[in-house]
């Protein structure tokens, strides 16, 4: 009886450090040493959440950069024409993210996306550059692993500074600058390549008019 009784007190003890202290140790260190971390980094415009800095989100508009493209597109379906049983809509009502994993010589992989212009899948996005002469890029036409990159890199940012510049009638060294200030360097300097935070971006070039 002793040693049950020891046995459940170890257990008690233990509950209460794993799940109780430290779990509220971690969240005051969050809270207050990384408040905008530890809550989505998420981006306010005039006091509205406009978005997150860690996910990305599509652009149509010419006004705009656009974003690599992306398997999954949360709640972009009219709430009236919303039918749950359909399989593309699936992804956006459970949230799943990732990427579609078909592989080269899959056959499917050219059939993704919608129909355009009589083009299908990859073949869209391709189409969709060349009318905006845009010369693509790699990450301009194929979706990333999480399928919620919210970076493009340079190359494709800077492919794009001419139409940006020719629609909203900017100057072209005034959308270069927001470009380098808007571009996250490697991880501590060494890991990965330089990418350009699209959401920002955008909403610095908002900024300007």
């Amino acid at each position: 009886m002793r040693e049950l009784i020891r046995a459940i007190r170890l257990t008690l003890v233990l509950w209460v450090i794993t799940a109780i202290i430290y779990p509220l140790i971690l969240l005051v260190i969050g809270q207050i040493g990384f408040n905008s971390q530890a809550n989505g980094s998420l981006i306010t415009k005039q006091g509205v959440v406009v978005g997150s800095s860690l996910i990305g989100q599509p652009f149509s508009s010419d006004q705009y950069f656009w974003s690599r493209p992306s398997t999954t597109n949360y709640s972009s379906f009219a709430t009236e024409n919303y039918d749950p049983t359909k399989a593309d809509n699936l992804s956006q009502r459970t949230g799943v993210s990732g990427a579609s994993n078909l592989a080269p010589s899959n056959s499917d992989l050219l059939k993704r996306g919608n129909e355009k212009d009589g083009f299908q899948g990859v073949q869209v996005e391709l189409y969709r550059l060349s009318k905006a002469g845009i010369k693509p890029t790699a990450d301009l036409v194929y979706t990333s692993g999480s399928s919620l990159d919210p970076h493009i890199s340079l190359e494709a940012a800077r492919a794009q500074i001419q139409r940006i510049a020719t629609v909203r009638s900017l100057n072209l060294n005034q959308v270069e600058m927001l470009v380098a200030k808007n571009t996250d360097g490697r991880f501590l300097g060494i890991f990965g390549e330089p990418g350009v935070n699209v959401l920002k971006l955008n909403l610095a070039l908002d900024g300007l008019q």
